[in-house]
């Protein structure tokens, strides 16, 4: 036993997520449609049915990872024959669901029938609009099944814009789920499967950023599920389920209506729907949606209602709604009986809330609740019907209703006011930035006078870097607005950036219309062998640079460049189309110019390998490492940037010497791009043959002895919540601090939950991991640290840190801080040979905002770099003296 007072379960390994049956598991939001896709077989299995699984879609945040994790999966997975086929676009992965669900009406079927998940982000959902409906209208299979994962970003976090798919996934007649948390994802998973075999429908389930981002440990059910078929329905002549020609007609949009019924029918008989509280005399009843059920729970918590019980003596019935269309009419009718008023709580527009005011306009009007939530009894607006919803907001009209219905209440309101507005350090950010050796660093710069579009892509963040190069359109619609807008402006050319996963997706089709449309236009398709942005996945199919220019020059484009890094190891091999000239980049400014000049469609193809995706394969033996490092003389260099302004690299970094600042290159950070040395300066040595010093490392003899001498910390007893916020650097292992916190606590059987935010990060740009441990799971709701709500930060960034956002979490005289001094330039170095970071001023930010309470800190790169010769275990460092200071009771 620990002196927290749990046990720890020595025999948990991390496939335990996806094989375990029984007691705890440790999930992210993603791995667990990993699982569900297992317990569907098994549940299946249990039943006497053998059937295969299918899995597809299009890989985007929310649920970027999630086609990273089914590879992973991979053996797990084809012993379940379960099939993962990453989709071209999400139009086509949709197409292929509907292929599965004909299987059982071939006629030779391997399988009893085929259950298949199909995902994508929210403009996906749009995207694939027309082949869901049509999926939809043909219908799933008896023994088959479809959910269809829509990838909701609320907050914009990592999309051009915000989503909610709900309202297009009820005009194509797609019941909906939205899973509250990760362990509902299983739940309601597996319902929906069984609804949509049940009423022939495909079916929506909701994954927002905040939850499937998310990672918390989950209570496994003791027993799979066995659902009902309804009783009270009969179904139509021919059935709901797939079949075969059926004729354009009416007919088809009634039999879609008779799903709708099937599937509120099959509500009635498996509720999935909760009562939270059931007072026996109600005067409130609120009505929880998704997310917003934890931001309630929360936001009573911290009014000083900290349980269900609690809750429930004050006279509140909270339903918890998990079908949120068709909603099942009776339970809802039960939940409104005799009730003042009604309370719907969810976020973004009022999906739920128009249905309960429809459904409740014929009660009986002496039994009929005011039904409030986006706007109160007067029609005024109440809660928000744009962006996330938090607790914060959601207190004071909860205070307010509970005042108004219960006058003697008490309570803890003011205790947990919003903090005062931020004291964040200045205009200091981490704004998201190329990694270094990005190719993009070099492929978006432009000649003099030009412009151009961005597009979808890590190289979208040229748009802000000053490269002349701004807007984006949706997906695939890249170079489609200059058909538009050259008629009428006197600017002749435009140079369009195309992601050779855009490309591969539906970016071709641009250049068709462009082709069709006789524009002067030229794409650069940014050719970095990997689908950078989500993760380094390799494309959906075979593309090569070579491949693109016969594709496009069979569509007719008559000048094609191709410009590389290193166009030496193409040889004589490579099958190019007619008429490819080869550059290197170097003369990047001169093919421009000439394209620039060409009557007509051109293609520039800019090939480099990502530098992240180098990074990882070098790691694994599969990328050449060139044998050679390149370094600055801080004798001979004079601080002028150049360096930084020609490579626009964040390895080079300035650094404090006896004669000023001077620049540096991070060989910690450095993927070997040496565009840097581009620069005009004699000041860059390049070292051949040579290797990085190692640091000088401890044996186990030496740890064993140093961890005996350590005492061990007091740890702070958790009362309900104890929330740690880490902030640092993306790429740098800040979400590894997260996830190290989150499984220490899942084997201690400690409640917790862990959400990471990394938005646009890549290198360069700032990430937060919201830790919170809990004493119990009654008291573990939303993910997110509420301002004014941190224990703890673990500042392993001092610039993110000192930043509204992460700033706004602190209490002062409450919470405790250690940080690292040692900080990492930000893009604001580049073109600023004077550029300093004031360490000082950063950490005197945060002694402002915790007041009494204790600021420690230490040079974790510096010994990082001593200990291991890298500074990538700086982060890991910090989290141990985080924990030697009693910030971590685990």
């Amino acid at each position: 036993m620990l002196a927290t007072g749990f046990s720890v379960d020595e025999d948990y390994r991390l496939n335990d997520a996806f094989t375990r049956e029984r007691g705890a598991v440790y999930l992210t939001g993603i791995q667990t449609f990993v699982r569900l896709a297992l317990m569907q077989r098994r549940l299946d299995a249990a039943n006497g049915l053998d059937t295969a699984g299918f899995i597809t879609g299009y890989r985007g945040s929310p649920v970027a990872g999630l086609d990273l994790a089914m590879e992973r999966a991979k053996p797990m997975l084809d012993r379940s024959h379960i099939r993962f086929q990453p989709g071209l676009n999400e139009a086509l992965a949709a197409t292929a669901v509907l292929g599965s669900q004909q299987v059982e009406a071939e006629g030779t079927a391997r399988h009893d029938g085929v259950f298949s998940f199909w995902y994508g982000k929210g403009p996906g959902i749009d995207w694939a609009g027309d082949a869901i409906k049509h999926g939809n209208a043909y219908g799933s299979s008896p023994h088959g099944g479809v959910l269809v994962i829509a990838g909701d970003d609320h907050g914009a976090v990592s999309s051009t814009m915000s989503h909610q798919s709900e309202q297009a996934l009820q005009a194509w007649y797609l019941p909906v789920l939205h899973p509250a948390t990760i362990d509902e994802y299983l739940e309601l998973g597996l319902y929906g499967i069984a609804l949509s075999r049940f009423s022939g429908a495909w079916v929506g389930i909701k994954a927002i950023s905040e939850t499937v981002e998310s990672a918390r440990r989950v209570m496994l059910p003791s027993a799979l599920p066995d659902f009902r078929s309804p009783a009270d329905f009969h179904m139509p002549p021919g059935g709901l389920h797939f079949r075969w020609n059926d004729p354009p007609s009416v007919a088809i949009e009634a039999r879609m209506q008779t799903k709708i019924e099937a599937a509120e029918a099959f509500a009635r008989a498996n509720p999935v729907d909760r009562l939270i509280t059931a007072p026996g005399h109600a005067r409130l009843a609120i009505v929880t949606v998704g997310k917003a059920h934890l931001d309630l729970m929360e936001s009573f918590r911290r009014l000083g209602f900290a349980t269900p019980a609690e809750i429930e003596a004050l006279g509140v019935r909270i339903c918890k709604i998990a079908q949120t269309w068709p909603i099942e009419r009776e339970g809802l009718m039960r939940v409104a009986d005799g009730v003042r008023t009604l309370l719907v709580v969810e976020e973004k527009r009022p999906f739920v809330e128009d249905q309960v005011r429809s459904l409740l306009y014929g009660m009986e009007a002496s039994r009929r609740p005011s039904v409030i939530g986006k706007t109160d009894e007067a029609g005024a607006p109440l809660l928000p019907s744009f962006g996330e919803l938090r607790p914060g907001m959601l207190m004071p009209v909860l205070a307010r209703q509970l005042r108004i219905l219960f006058p003697h209440i008490r309570l803890t309101l003011a205790e947990h006011a919003e903090p005062a507005p931020s004291d964040a350090a200045g205009s200091l950010r981490r704004v998201p930035h190329f990694c270094s050796g990005c190719p993009h660093n070099s492929s978006t710069v432009l000649p003099a006078g030009s412009k151009a579009f961005g597009g979808i892509g890590c190289h979208i963040m040229a748009t802000w870097m000053g490269r002349s190069t701004r807007g984006v359109t949706q997906m695939g619609g890249e170079g489609s607005n200059w058909t538009g807008l050259a008629p009428f402006v006197e600017r002749k050319h435009m140079f369009q950036n195309l992601g050779d996963g855009t490309y591969f997706h539906s970016g071709s089709l641009g250049i068709r219309a462009a082709l069709a449309a006789g524009t002067r236009i030229t794409f650069k398709i940014l050719f970095n062998d990997a689908v950078a942005m989500t993760g380094g996945q390799k494309h959906d199919g075979p593309l090569d640079p070579a491949r693109i220019t016969r594709q496009v020059h069979e569509e007719g484009v008559r000048r094609i460049a191709v410009v590389s890094d290193d166009p030496g190891r193409y040889g004589r091999a490579m099958a190019w189309a007619p008429g490819v000239t080869i550059h290197h980049r170097h003369e990047l400014e001169r093919v421009q110019e000439e394209l620039a000049g060409h009557d007509g469609v051109s293609v520039l193809v800019y090939d480099q390998t990502c530098a992240a995706e180098k990074r990882r394969r070098r790691r694994k033996g599969t990328f050449a490492d060139p044998p050679r490092r390149v370094m600055i003389n801080s004798l001979v260099c004079e601080a002028c940037g150049d360096c930084s302004k020609v490579s626009n690299c964040l390895s080079v970094q300035p650094v404090r010497t006896e004669f000023g600042i001077r620049r540096t290159i991070d060989q910690s950070s450095c993927n070997k791009d040496f565009s840097c040395r581009d620069g005009f300066c004699p000041s860059f040595v390049t070292i051949e043959g040579g290797r990085l010093r190692k640091g000088r490392g401890l044996d186990g003899a030496m740890i064993d002895e140093r961890l005996a001498r350590i005492p061990h910390p007091r740890l702070p007893a958790i009362d309900q919540v104890h929330e740690i916020l880490v902030t640092g650097i993306g790429g740098t292992g800040v979400l590894t601090v997260g996830a190290v916190i989150g499984m220490a606590a899942h084997l201690e059987s400690r409640p917790v939950s862990v959400l990471d935010f990394t938005g646009l990060a890549q290198k360069g740009g700032a990430v937060l991991s919201h830790v919170r441990l809990a004493s119990s799971m009654e008291h573990l709701h939303q993910g997110r640290i509420e301002p004014g709500e941190a224990d703890a930060l673990i500042a392993c960034d001092l610039v993110t840190a000192a930043d509204g956002p992460a700033l706004s979490t602190l209490r002062r005289d409450h919470t405790r801080i250690v940080c690292n001094l040692d900080t990492s330039a930000t893009a604001g170095m580049i073109g600023d040979p004077s550029y300093r970071i004031d360490v000082d001023r950063l950490v005197a930010t945060l002694k402002r905002r915790a007041g009494s309470s204790p600021v420690d800190s230490l040079d974790a790169q510096k010994l990082a770099l001593a200990a291991t010769g890298d500074a990538i275990g700086a982060n890991m460092l910090l989290l141990g003296f985080a924990y030697q200071k009693g910030l971590v009771p685990l």
